[in-house]
């Protein structure tokens, strides 16, 4: 088959309007949200249901077309941007785009629950289940424009990630079209359904590498009544780690809880927000609290406990311009630097916290860089999101050398909510040994034996 007929049967299927080959159209979708990827694709394919998905994929799997699975193009490993040039092994590439794919079902009430097509934003599904008193147990600042299936594609965590788990902890159902068309739909609303394997979970985290991802059965969460929001002013990482605990010792139920360190907050007002607290600390700590009874009086009471409080702030939940200090830091990040950020998404052990953020600051200095770090994340799971700015090309892969010996130094993990992708499948054998890898492999090629699936991400 030419690739013209191949282009030709997919617009056949999904309509001609919505198979884009005009190069300066393409462009949008072949750089990733970081600008440090991108990738060589012949068209951009948007398909509207599961059924236009599977005819599509068929076609792919019949005449060996890669496909690279696209929601909104939020990530920061370069996991939904196709090879670049030379790296694809097939004649045709395209970028399947799940942008027209967002219909929302009817919310299950009574047992909690929701249908979403893989296009649909996190907003969408949150705005969706609050209209029944529910929420999204999933929250994330890329809300707006991060879809249900790249959140369960890369395995999200988020900001309520403490409260509700991860993304994999709120499905219940997966619809997906495997790589040689078929669809696969494990969907049931039974929080007990223990028959097989766990395909959903499987899915999850998979980064689009095992299937596509058309529709997927979340759980929803009933919110609290009310919450109280404040930054706390600290001298030391540890501080926050024992605050959590002092909140939780006296009843009340930890929502989030948020790291950000002085030079964040810096670059943060220089763009616009507003000061958390007035006076400047080696770290300020955001912690969103819920419970019964005096929960302003708890929580402040849990502060006076900890040695090391500089100063405090607290509003009730939800508090937006105390959020603002934390939900800006990406797109301040982005706006300040020459180059771009070399952005690093790790965790450790929480009683390492402190260690890996003096460890982390040090790394421009132990390279004789003179590049900016700025660290952020979500402290009640270990997560930091360690940005470096102002990186030069030709040391990019030192920086993520040197904190990934820290991370690994220090019983950590290199990826811990936004997948391997492209950006970190050279450094996969630090968080996998060669059993674990052998067994990822044996799936990927069972399931995929063409390798037409996001080739490229997690093994590189």
């Amino acid at each position: 088959m030419s690739p013209q007929s191949a282009l030709d049967r997919l617009a056949a299927i999904v309509g001609a309007a919505h198979v884009i080959t005009d190069p300066d159209t393409l462009t949008g979708y072949l750089t990733d949200w970081t600008g440090r990827w991108t990738g060589v694709a012949d068209a951009v394919v948007r398909p509207r249901t599961c059924e236009e998905v599977a005819e599509v994929i068929a076609v792919c799997a019949a005449d060996g077309i890669s496909v690279c699975v696209q929601g909104g193009n939020t990530g920061l490993v370069g996991g939904s941007i196709p090879p670049a040039a030379g790296d694809s092994p097939t004649r045709l590439t395209i970028v399947l785009s799940t942008a027209r794919m967002t219909d929302l079902d009817d919310v299950d009430v009574i047992g909690r629950s929701v249908g979403v097509a893989a296009g649909a934003t996190v907003d969408a599904v949150d705005r969706h289940a609050a209209r029944h008193g529910l929420r999204f147990g999933v929250d994330l600042a890329a809300r707006e424009s991060a879809t249900a299936g790249g959140v369960v594609a890369t395995n999200a965590g988020g900001i309520r990630m403490i409260r509700h788990g991860n993304t994999r902890s709120q499905v219940l159902g997966i619809e997906a079209v495997l790589a040689d068309g078929r669809i696969l739909r494990r969907w049931s609303p039974l929080i007990k359904d223990n028959v097989g394997y766990d395909l959903p979970g499987l899915l999850a985290g998979s980064e689009g590498t095992l299937a596509v991802i058309t529709k997927v059965l979340f759980s929803l969460v009933t919110p609290p009544a009310a919450t109280t929001v404040a930054v706390v002013a600290v001298d030391r990482v540890a501080a926050a780690t024992e605050l959590i605990a002092v909140a939780g010792r006296r009843g009340l139920v930890v929502e989030a809880a948020e790291i950000m360190t002085e030079a964040g907050i810096e670059l943060v007002h220089a763009h616009g927000a507003r000061r958390p607290v007035s006076e400047p600390a080696p770290f300020e700590f955001l912690i969103e609290v819920s419970g019964a009874g005096a929960v302003d009086e708890e929580l402040f009471a849990a502060i006076e406990d900890i040695d090391g409080v500089l100063d405090a702030v607290a509003e009730p939940g939800p508090a937006p311009a105390l959020w603002a200090a934390r939900e800006t830091h990406t797109e301040a990040i982005a706006r300040d630097t020459s180059t771009p950020v070399v952005k690093l998404d790790v965790s450790v052990p929480i009683r390492s916290l402190p260690a890996a953020f003096d460890r982390l600051h040090a790394v421009p200095g132990d390279l004789g860089i003179g590049c900016r770090p700025i660290l952020f994340g979500h402290v009640g799971d270990g997560n930091i999101h360690a940005n470096f700015l102002d990186v030069p090309a030709a040391d990019v892969h030192r920086v993520t050398e040197a904190v990934f010996s820290v991370i690994a130094d220090l019983g950590g993990s290199i990826s811990a909510e936004h997948g391997i992708g492209r950006a970190k499948s050279a450094w996969i054998g630090l968080g996998r040994g060669d059993v674990d890898l052998g067994v990822m492999r044996t799936l990927k090629t069972a399931l995929d034996p063409q390798g037409l699936l996001n080739p490229g991400v997690i093994f590189g």
